[in-house]
């Protein structure tokens, strides 16, 4: 990596499928990566996700990924980690039920 690339950094969110017993749900993880490109993070994080998906025995869904360059770098207390933006004529409360407060999260 270059000298001006050593502190780039990103965050990439994964998707991964838990399925059995009859029922089904996503999990999103989103992990952090010192790297000279986007294309390199996602990458390293799609090798991480396989690895994460034996490991807790999930499916990592490996047609989405999403990479996010920190500004902030290297990464300090209230960096912002991911920012994603969504074309949505919701108002507030129904956009949050919609896509974020279903009632189907589990917490970890």
């Amino acid at each position: 990596m270059e000298d001006e690339q050593d502190d780039r950094w990103y965050a990439v969110r994964s998707l991964f499928r838990l399925a059995g017993d009859g029922e089904s749900a996503y999990e999103e993880r989103i992990t952090l990566w010192q790297a000279g490109s986007a294309d390199e993070a996602q990458e390293r994080a799609a090798a991480e996700a396989e690895e994460y998906a034996e490991f807790a025995g999930t499916t990592y869904v490996a047609d989405f990924a999403q990479p996010y360059h920190l500004a902030d770098a290297p990464p300090r207390d209230g960096a912002e980690v991911f920012s994603l933006v969504r074309d949505s004529a919701l108002p507030p409360k129904p956009y949050v039920d919609r896509f974020f407060a279903t009632g189907q999260e589990r917490r970890q």
